[in-house]
């Protein structure tokens, strides 16, 4: 099935007159509502029986036209896609910047760990202040904050002023890899989540090898500060975007969520949505996710899997492939298109696949959030298997002989990481639907401080041991966090959200 087929189907198919009045004959007990909400519903989805039930309001995102709700998500996508596509820009680049700034390239490498780790931590402040304020004007500042930013690392003179300015970028660029997951919740409904989530998590690691397919032709041609200035203009042209397309999706019924039917309410009008006090504790309110077995699991096991199928590759390349290749920067960006393939596949087999998962040959009302598991398995074979090919290949390559298959295994170990993105962030998602935000803050915390604490010991585990029993060490820790984790998730899950409150109690 192609991505355009994907994006092109129409969201919630209106069923026929026929099977309209049945579902008004068989009215659930457990959905009583007044009729003109429940006509209302039928009319505009073609049905009541909907997961969850949307209010009887325009305004509401769920009763939204489908343009809007893809508009708004792609927008979204996109802007988490900028976070993680900011991060990894310059990594092609390590060794010019290195040689203008007088460093090393490893502290050059740093300019990305250090990103790397304010992307994990910056979407606690963000996550309270879109649950009041509405998530429309934290991605406004956001960009606009972020276009400075690059600017000021444009005109940087110095590592240190570098290294300032990308802490700024890194914190105002954040919302949308967090809040993105409680952007999906707020507009589709649990039978497609695990389509639209893909979409979001796609963007997110898109970002990742598509940066330095991107700048590194950039950073060989015209300058690594060139880098920069194409941010800030991104930036600019996303902001202008998201300011005249992205409608407010945070909704509180008799406070003001969705804004009126007029331009300057929807647009204009940035006031509170959320009467509910801001309190200091909701700004670690996220951290309480780790109590709940059903979002610390997949987080641990996730963030797991996504350093040793993502950034190991994709930090360590750069560093290896100039020390054991000479390659440019150019030459560099170019090793990263097998995993921009790997990662569109991998998507193609989570997100809509999880979903007609969902749904085949059972009750999508009684299907459990652990039957989307399954699929994980296969994205963790395939992380272990391009892992080893990688770092196998890459050993047994000759100095100066450049060879692709260290490149296909990179593009394998994308595709599994994708998979087990895709899967593992929906299910937390299912179990904890209306904690979406703090969920989706909680696992990109988790993986970002994973993350940033894997480049500062990849080059010892490879100097004292060789890539080849790197690989092995690798693929056991996988096994170890990840695999036999979710194996214990899926026997023991339905007892653990019983017990902790979990929003889907089938």
């Amino acid at each position: 099935m192609s991505a355009s087929s994907i994006l092109s189907r129409s969201e919630e198919p209106k069923d026929s007159e026929s099977q309209r009045r049945q579902h008004s004959e068989n009215l659930d007990d457990k959905q009583k509502f007044s009729r003109e909400h429940r006509d209302y519903l039928i009319d505009r989805h073609g049905s009541y029986n909907l997961e969850p039930v949307p209010s009887f309001a325009g305004a509401d995102p769920y009763n939204w036209p489908y343009w809007k709700k893809l508009t708004n998500l792609l927008l979204v996508s996109f802007h988490a896609m900028t976070a993680t596509f900011t991060a990894a820009c310059i990594m092609p680049a390590f060794a010019y910047i290195a040689h203008d700034l007088h460093i090393s390239i490893q502290q050059a490498s740093y300019l990305t760990a250090l990103q790397i780790a304010i992307l994990g931590a910056a979407p606690l402040l963000w996550r309270p202040l879109s649950d009041r304020y509405g998530r429309r004007p934290i991605f406004l500042l956001s960009l606009l904050c972020s276009l400075i930013g690059n600017i000021g690392c444009a005109k940087s003179p110095s590592y240190s002023t570098l290294c300032l300015c990308r802490a700024i970028v890194a914190l105002f660029i954040s919302p949308a890899i967090a809040i993105g997951s409680a952007v999906v919740t707020e507009c589709f409904f649990r039978k497609s989540r695990g389509r639209y989530i893909g979409i979001w998590t796609l963007m997110v690691t898109l970002g990742i090898p598509v940066a330095p397919l991107i700048f590194g032709p950039v950073a060989y041609h015209i300058g690594w500060r060139w880098i920069f200035w194409i941010l800030a203009v991104m930036n600019g042209v996303q902001f202008l975007l998201y300011f005249f397309l992205g409608p407010e999706t945070l909704y509180v019924a008799h406070a003001g969520g969705g804004r009126g039917p007029d331009f300057k309410n929807k647009f204009l009008s940035f006031g509170r949505i959320n009467p509910k006090p801001l309190r200091a504790v909701d700004f670690v309110h996220p951290l309480t996710m780790a109590s709940r077995a059903c979002v610390l699991v997949p987080a641990i096991a996730y963030a797991m899997n996504f350093l040793m199928g993502s950034i190991l590759i994709t930090v360590e390349l750069p560093q290896l492939f100039v020390e054991r290749f000479g390659l440019n920067p150019q030459q560099i960006g170019l090793q990263f298109v097998g995993q921009i393939i790997g990662t569109l596949i991998g998507e193609l087999l989570s997100g809509t696949a999880s979903d007609y998962w969902m749904r085949w040959r059972t009750d999508p009302a009684r299907v459990r959030p652990e039957r989307r598991l399954w699929l994980s398995y296969l994205g963790y074979l395939l992380t272990i298997t391009g892992i080893v090919v990688f770092l196998v290949q890459l050993q047994n390559a000759h100095e100066g002989d450049w060879n692709v298959t260290p490149v296909i295994g990179a593009g394998i170990a994308a595709a599994g990481n994708q998979i087990v993105t895709t899967i593992l962030i929906t299910y937390a998602v299912d179990c904890y639907r209306e904690e979406s935000a703090s969920v989706g803050v909680f696992i990109t915390f988790v993986r970002q401080i994973w993350g940033f604490i894997g480049p500062f010991w990849f080059p010892s585990m490879f100097k004292s041991i060789g890539e080849a029993n790197s690989a092995a060490l690798c693929s056991c820790l996988v096994i170890a966090v990840s695999l036999a984790p979710t194996i214990l998730l899926q026997w023991m899950g339905p007892k653990w959200r019983a017990r902790q409150g979990s929003t889907d109690q089938s």
